[in-house]
């Protein structure tokens, strides 16, 4: 008995001692420190759940924008020029509350606009006839593909934005970024059971079919399914697929492109994440 309490002893000094070492100040790097926490979370001094979120504070630091932002053919924009009753479908339908609003070229984003900022012109037709764009649109916030992570989420909170259109080395859009996005990725998608399934961009199914995941370069889907979809204007299926329709799809829609079948599998009001496609030829 005395045994046991002594190698129990000797063992939770081994791990104050690195503790200790971890925390003290001799030279240390992130993959030591998270030994010594994921042995702390073995022993119960803290939940799996904290560990997630410290383990995404971690990954938040050595990623950039452009592993997490929605790609331009997949963000959900309005047209400056457009009347109020034709921006009204898409803003109820996507659920969101800041939307780009692009110029007459459908190249630049000129502002942003907020929902709430359209419920003083809900009141009847006279309202709506004195809607102006201009009058409510309000400056974009930009940020380079490359930047950091944690450097974007203290400028988000610095300067109390939620969201910034992503530019590409060239200066033009290359997709969006919000607060929720980055956060995301220190919290976690807890019970996301698709993780698995979405490793792999094209999976094939016992009636001869594919899940396909959204961001599968028509290259490559191309490569799988014998089609010769263009990749000029967009590099992914996904962004294929939704120019096809014209707004965000919902989960359960179907539609057809040049012999494939797509339907919409997996979707939520930001993007498209996958799809089940077969060749109707």
């Amino acid at each position: 008995m005395s045994d046991e309490k002594s190698e129990s002893a000797s063992g939770n000094r081994s791990f104050m001692d690195r503790i200790v070492h971890a925390m003290g100040g001799e030279p240390k790097d992130q993959d030591e420190l998270l030994e010594v926490l994921r042995d702390a979370q073995a022993r119960e001094v803290f939940d799996a759940d904290t560990l997630q979120m410290v383990e995404g504070a971690f990954q938040v630091v050595e990623m950039r924008v452009r592993d997490i932002m929605i790609p331009r053919a997949q963000m959900v924009v309005l047209d400056q020029e457009a009347p109020l009753e034709e921006l009204l479908p898409i803003i109820t339908e996507s659920g969101h509350s800041r939307f780009p609003v692009i110029d007459e070229n459908k190249d630049n984003v000129v502002g942003v606009l907020l929902a709430k900022d359209l419920l003083k012109y809900s009141g009847g037709s006279s309202n709506s006839a004195e809607f102006n764009m201009e009058s409510i649109l309000r400056p974009a916030t930009v940020t380079p593909e490359t930047k950091r992570l944690n450097v974007l989420l203290k400028e988000f909170r610095a300067k109390r934005n939620h969201m910034a259109i992503v530019l590409d080395e060239y200066g033009g859009v290359a997709g969006l970024v919000t607060i929720e996005d980055v956060l995301e990725e220190i919290v976690g998608e807890i019970d996301d059971e698709h993780d698995t399934e979405e490793d792999a961009h094209m999976r094939r199914l016992a009636d001869g079919g594919y899940t396909v995941n959204a961001l599968t370069p028509i290259e490559d889907f191309n490569e799988t399914m014998g089609t010769s979809f263009s990749d000029d204007e967009f590099d992914t299926i996904g962004g294929l697929v939704m120019q096809h329709i014209g707004r965000m799809p919902k989960e359960g829609e179907t539609t057809e492109i040049d012999g494939c079948e797509f339907r919409i599998v997996e979707a939520d009001s930001r993007r498209v994440r996958v799809m089940a496609v077969s060749l109707t030829g």
